[in-house]
């Protein structure tokens, strides 16, 4: 595949760029892509694998032909388990067959360059900071309490404070958290709200919160989100009534 065979990390720090890149993509495909993977990975073609590549992209692509292969390759033939298993059931076997494979490609760039004891439990450290696929994608029960606690706490806060002039009557603004900036201009609790949400992990993207960016809460599986990564702005936020991210929008579309 191109995304591996032409770019080979030899430090930590470029090993860890590489792992959070391909695991970006992979979240991508598997989240806000999830409509177009789902179609690509059609049951009546050939064995087909997930792939993430260092700039944040993913393919479905036939595994590599040469053996052995360039790098670890991916779990195979993703696409014949689609229509017989739920589709949240089927995401969440592809995005634990793809966090293995991400450790894989990692520790195979150790162990050619040469990653000592010291080098090894750093990287690892590293990568267990962040969340996994698998966890981004279904999300944990303890993940789970973490955001109806941040939304119970945020909503009661915005309720309070009448300096964020935010109308009674949209009670769906209470699922959107503004950029820092704004909220410094408006008097906002900016301490708590960073506290509140500092557990919180985009639904996207799986990183956390933070108090300069805009924030939208799904009102169906209660996931918040960077708005960028859904591509919702303040302003366009200010006139949804029921904001439902792409992966809710997508299962009720789908017969």
């Amino acid at each position: 595949m191109d995304g591996g065979a032409q770019y080979n990390p030899r430090t930590v720090e470029e090993v860890f760029r590489d792992f959070k890149g391909r695991r970006a993509g992979m979240i991508k495909a598997l989240t806000s892509d999830v409509e177009e993977f789902y179609q690509q990975c059609d049951p009546e073609k050939e064995n087909l694998c997930l792939y993430g590549y260092p700039n944040e992209q993913w393919e479905v692509n036939l595994p590599a032909e040469e053996v052995p292969p360039e790098l670890p390759e991916p779990a195979l033939g993703i696409n014949f388990a689609r229509d017989g298993m739920q589709e949240k059931d089927w995401l969440s076997l592809v995005a634990v067959h793809s966090d293995a494979w991400l450790l894989a490609v990692a520790f195979y760039f150790g162990a050619r360059f040469g990653f000592d004891k010291a080098d090894r439990k750093r990287l690892f450290a590293m990568i267990n900071d962040l969340p996994t696929i698998f966890e981004v994608v279904t999300g944990s029960a303890k993940k789970q309490a973490k955001e109806k606690s941040a939304v119970s706490n945020h909503s009661s806060n915005k309720s309070k404070s009448s300096s964020k002039g935010r109308s009674s009557e949209s009670g769906k603004l209470s699922k959107i958290v503004q950029p820092k900036e704004e909220e410094e201009e408006e008097g906002g609790l900016d301490e708590e709200d960073e506290e509140e949400h500092g557990d919180t992990l985009c639904g996207a993207c799986g990183e956390n919160y933070a108090a300069d960016e805009f924030w939208i809460c799904c009102d169906i599986c209660e996931k918040w989100f960077h708005g960028k990564c859904v591509k919702i702005t303040p302003a366009r936020a200010e006139h949804i009534k029921q904001y439902k991210c792409p992966s809710c929008s997508n299962k009720r579309a789908r017969p």
